[in-house]
């Protein structure tokens, strides 16, 4: 049996070659690194985040904003070794939450290992299932692992895809790994689909303000890892997290036409140090 998921969208999403594939996140890394701009009002080196949200299209299309956020994760290289990624399924419907069952994920800068130990914890949970399906052709979670290679050390994965799931079932799972300082939270979603660039700059607009004031119950048109998101905001009013907006823009600014437009914004939130 393969015990590791193999890379789905290598050279479609993102390049294929690895020289390329670092070479591309390299430079929307250094990007990341200069100074704000308005539609990046929160991006400072002061932010330590505990957890990201982050969107999941072509790197042509969301990178640059995808890296605002890993951009502030690297200066927690040698103090992160756990990730808890979670994002929506796109193809295999799925009840509640699921694990890839297997033991590693791979892409082209390498392959990395899941939290075995963590996994077989979580499967203790009502909410959880195995679903190797779920995950084999999912871009969700994968567009984020070039990222995360590049920016960390060694870490090990914890990836859960999310399905039919209530925010409190999602919240409840990120509760119970949440950790310390070692654990980062990544969700990945993108924001509105197929509007017209204005309206979806109207709409969009209106979602970043509800995740800036932790409401949960965003739906499926506003985000499509709304679900995951929602959790992440529980979670958020029940720890005491603040949210920064880090970058919001949609595929017409980038590398689509104005027509029919996908929304993308990247989000840090941070905690008081004393509550982990």
């Amino acid at each position: 049996m393969n015990r590791v998921r193999q890379a789905a969208v290598a050279g479609t999403f993102y390049p294929g070659s690895a020289d390329t594939l670092a070479r591309d996140v390299g430079r929307l890394l250094a990007a990341a690194d200069g100074p704000a701009t308005p539609d990046s009002p929160a991006a400072s080196n002061t932010i330590t985040p505990k957890a990201i949200i982050v969107p999941h299209a072509g790197y042509i299309y969301s990178g640059a904003i995808a890296a605002r956020a890993y951009a502030l994760v690297r200066p927690l290289r040698s103090v992160i070794r756990r990730v808890v990624l979670l994002g929506p399924v796109h193809r295999v419907p799925v009840r509640g939450l699921a694990l890839p069952a297997v033991e590693a994920f791979a892409t082209p800068l390498g392959t990395v290992a899941l939290d075995l130990s963590m996994i077989d914890q979580l499967r203790q949970m009502p909410q959880v299932i195995d679903s190797r399906e779920a995950h084999a052709h999912e871009h969700a979670l994968e567009v984020q692992l070039p990222f995360l290679q590049s920016v960390l050390g060694d870490f090990l994965l914890l990836p859960l895809v999310v399905g039919d799931a209530s925010a409190d079932e999602v919240a409840q799972v990120l509760e119970f790994v949440w950790g310390g300082p070692e654990t980062l939270i990544v969700i990945s979603s993108d924001l509105s689909h197929f509007l017209p660039y204005a309206k979806a700059q109207e709409v969009d607009r209106a979602t970043t303000q509800q995740i800036l004031a932790l409401q949960p119950g965003l739906s499926h048109q506003q985000a499509c890892g709304g679900t995951p998101v929602n959790g992440l905001l529980l979670t958020a009013q029940r720890i005491g997290l603040t949210p920064h907006l880090l970058g919001l823009c949609n595929s017409g600014d980038t590398a689509g036409d104005r027509q029919r437009v996908v929304g993308y914004a990247a989000f840090a939130f941070t905690q008081v140090a004393n509550r982990a």
